[in-house]
């Protein structure tokens, strides 16, 4: 059963703009099979065959002479070699979409691709599902928490359970596609990143400690990112915590949450927020290994928040193909006052709390008024993400949004 993508549209647009396009992910996240959903026209090629990796790696040039385009590569950072030719067959026709090309590593990838083909491919980051995408929706807008947003969505029911049944379970597409056992799947999912992504590294040695870190983020997922503590956990030195994190970033393990600062507010957190991008492999790592024990457990808020900060950065990834890092942060002072998330448009910054609870009152947005001390920036309309119903007034400007609105 394929379940359709929201980012499709953007995925043709992009293939019609350049002469390349590059699709990267996470292992799992159905990389493959949009693409292929999409580009039916495109010779299918993937270099997870021995023999089609031997000539890609031994005869870069033969490679495209016995498969020209237009091509589909998959798991193309596994022969670099391949971007040159790529490049000359592009400055030469000039034909648009001509290569369409995907990995799971970006962290071996990008070189190849910043060195041979910039300004030629469009590179475009795929997530897991989206809730939205899992029941079937067509809604497609970026979440933003103003009028003209809520106007237009009519989301289906979603009840407290399904909510931390999603949470737990994950958003990887064979895990929601096919029913495949969930301590099997991630289990799997763990040896094939280790074996065949994260072993190919030459700064990581020990898979297992690496197991462990990832494990160490996992606990960490919704906080600061305290990179020291971290370290010492795993037992590693901080400069190789740094190197293995910036390895799960580049993975599309971890996503890691700017803070807002200002020159004018000195008093500002200056240290990211950590979120493992999908809760199901949260929650393999941390060993909860059922939705009740999730949601009881001290860790059920930052999991719901890990999970909010997911669905709604998808939303905006698949409306438009670009990650939004330029539009999210979060704020914290030195005070204590928090914001969860800022969305960041048209000279404006939209504050989102996000607590798992249903009831929502001004106690909790008491921190948005310190957004008004920031200069030459207005404060938007805002929202408290919970687990509320529907949609309802907090202020004026301020609602409470039940998490199936996102």
């Amino acid at each position: 059963m394929y379940i359709k993508r929201h980012i499709e549209d953007a995925l043709t647009q992009a293939a019609r703009e350049k002469g390349a396009l590059c699709v990267t992910g996470a292992r799992q996240v159905g990389k493959s099979t949009v693409l292929r959903t999409l580009f039916t026209g495109h010779r299918d090629l993937t270099l997870d065959e021995s023999r089609l990796l031997r000539l890609a790696r031994e005869e870069p040039e033969a490679f495209f002479q016995q498969f020209p385009p237009p091509v589909f590569v998959d798991e193309i950072q596994r022969a670099p070699s391949l971007f040159p030719y790529v490049k000359i067959h592009v400055d030469k026709t000039g034909e648009k979409g001509a290569f369409i090309l995907s990995g799971s590593q970006r962290y071996e990838m990008m070189e190849g691709v910043t060195e041979s083909l910039a300004g030629r491919v469009n590179l475009i980051d795929l997530y897991g599902l989206s809730t939205r995408e899992i029941r079937g929706e067509t809604f497609r807008e970026p979440f933003m928490p103003t009028a003209a947003y809520y106007s237009g969505r009519n989301p289906k029911p979603l009840t407290y359970n399904e909510v931390w049944e999603n949470i737990w379970r994950g958003f990887y597409p064979e895990i929601v596609e096919s029913g495949t056992d969930w301590s099997r799947f991630y289990s799997s999912y763990m040896r094939t990143y280790l074996d065949r992504d994260v072993s190919k590294l030459a700064q990581v040695g020990d898979l297992l400690r690496f197991e462990k870190f990832m494990t160490s983020a996992a606990a960490r997922t919704g906080q600061l990112l305290n990179i020291a503590d971290v370290a010492k956990d795993t037992g590693i030195s901080r400069q190789t915590a740094e190197r293995w994190l910036s390895v799960l970033v580049a993975s599309n393990i971890v996503y890691l949450l700017k803070p807002y600062h200002n020159n004018v507010l000195q008093r500002l957190i200056k240290t990211p927020k950590i979120y493992l991008l999908d809760t199901g492999l949260a929650s393999y790592l941390l060993g909860w290994d059922n939705p009740r024990v999730l949601q009881n457990g001290a860790m059920s808020g930052a999991m719901f928040e890990t999970f909010v900060i997911g669905e709604i950065l998808k939303s905006w990834a698949n409306a438009n193909g670009v990650t939004p890092n330029m539009n999210f942060f979060f704020f914290r002072d030195k005070d204590g006052n928090e914001i969860d998330l800022l969305i960041k448009r048209n000279g404006k910054l939209h504050p989102v709390e996000i607590k798992k609870h249903i009831a929502c009152d001004k106690g909790d947005i008491a921190a948005y008024k310190r957004l008004d001390k920031i200069p030459d920036m207005r404060r938007g309309e805002g929202c408290v993400v919970c687990m509320a119903e529907d949609v309802f007034p907090i202020t004026a400007t301020d609602k409470a949004v039940g998490v199936r609105s996102l």
